[in-house]
This record gives C-alpha cells, sequence and structure tokens, in this order.
C-alpha cells in the first residue's frame, strides 16, 4: 500500500512537469506578461498549489471549535496563518505571470489534496476523531506540497515560482516536523 502511495505521488509530481501542459490544463500567459520569464511546469505548479493550499486553510479553519487538544488548536491556527500567507504569495506570483487564475482544478481530488469528502467528515467530527481527520490531512498535504515543490524547483523556469518553491518546501517540511512531534507527544491518533 505504501508503494501504490509513492508512486501515485510521483505520478502527480510528472503530471504538474509534464502532461498538464501538453494536455491543455494550463493556460498561457495573457497579453503584457512576460511568457519568456515563465513556463508551463511554472502555471501548472501555482495552478496546483492554490486549490491544494485553499482546501487545506478550509480544514485548519474548523479546528477552533472541534479540537480536543489545545497544542493541537495552536498548530491549526498557526497553520491557517501560513497558508493564507501562502495563498497571498501564490497568487502575486501568478499575476507576475501573466496567466490567468481559472481554476482548471476545482472539484478535483488529487494526491495530497484535502478532499471535499474528508471537509465533510471533519465538519461532523469532533474531538479525536476530528483530530485525527486533521494531522492526517496536513500530513498528505505536506507531503504532497514537498514533492510538487521540488517539481517546481526542478523543471520551472520562472526565478519567483522556484524561488516560492523552495520557501514552500521548507515550510512544509517545518509544518511536518512539528505535526510528527505534537503527534508524537500524545496517545496515536
Amino acid at each position: 500500500m505504501q508503494r501504490r502511495r509513492h508512486v501515485l505521488t510521483l505520478w502527480s509530481a510528472c503530471v504538474v512537469a509534464t502532461a498538464l501542459p501538453a494536455v491543455g490544463c494550463t493556460p498561457q500567459p495573457t497579453a503584457g506578461a512576460s511568457p519568456a520569464a515563465f513556463n508551463a511546469t511554472d502555471s501548472a505548479w501555482m495552478l496546483l498549489m492554490i486549490p491544494m493550499t485553499e482546501r487545506a486553510r478550509l480544514l485548519t479553519d474548523l479546528a477552533p471549535p472541534r479540537t480536543a487538544d489545545p497544542a493541537l488548536a495552536g498548530f491549526a491556527a498557526d497553520t491557517g496563518s501560513t497558508l493564507r500567507a501562502d495563498l497571498r504569495r501564490l497568487r502575486a506570483v501568478l499575476r507576475l505571470s501573466g496567466v490567468p487564475d481559472t481554476h482548471p482544478h476545482e472539484g478535483h481530488d488529487m494526491p495530497g489534496m484535502v478532499s471535499r469528502s474528508t471537509l465533510e467528515e471533519a465538519t461532523a467530527a469532533n474531538g479525536p476523531a476530528y483530530d485525527r481527520i486533521l494531522t492526517d490531512a496536513l500530513r498528505a498535504h505536506f507531503t504532497q506540497s514537498r514533492m510538487l515543490c521540488a517539481g517546481e524547483r526542478t523543471r520551472g523556469r520562472g526565478d519567483e515560482a522556484r524561488d516560492l518553491a523552495a520557501s514552500l518546501a521548507k515550510s512544509a517540511a517545518a509544518q511536518i516536523s512539528r505535526l510528527d512531534t505534537l503527534r508524537a507527544a500524545r496517545t496515536p491518533l
């Protein structure tokens, strides 16, 4: 099962790096942009990271009345703030690239993305059940984000996008470390 998940994760990273531009999921820059500074990988990466980050933020926003653990509530609050800042930065670089925010992944559930069904389950859960949903979904989100950022850093061309990918990957690694510390400090979630 672990190998299957790893293969799916690698597949999705390859899709962002190569296939999405080929099948037309990546809009082309609008007039006035500098298309030479960004390539299709940059566009695909940003257009995937935005909905992934939005969904993770929605999950963290549910935490205050639902989590049973004050430390996890603090983590969710901090993570929500970080995700909001990440969204502002992603959208700023997307605007700079000239690619319109067309939401090509609207309604999609991809590896690492908090699914709509996960959000529904989280909305209905409280206490330890919510805590498990939150920690599992955020760990998957940050793990996938790091992989997608690595693909962007390797295959992207826009310096702003590649720099942002490096920053987001570093932040995701820190979030995973903090999450793992929280999980280890409590009874198994």
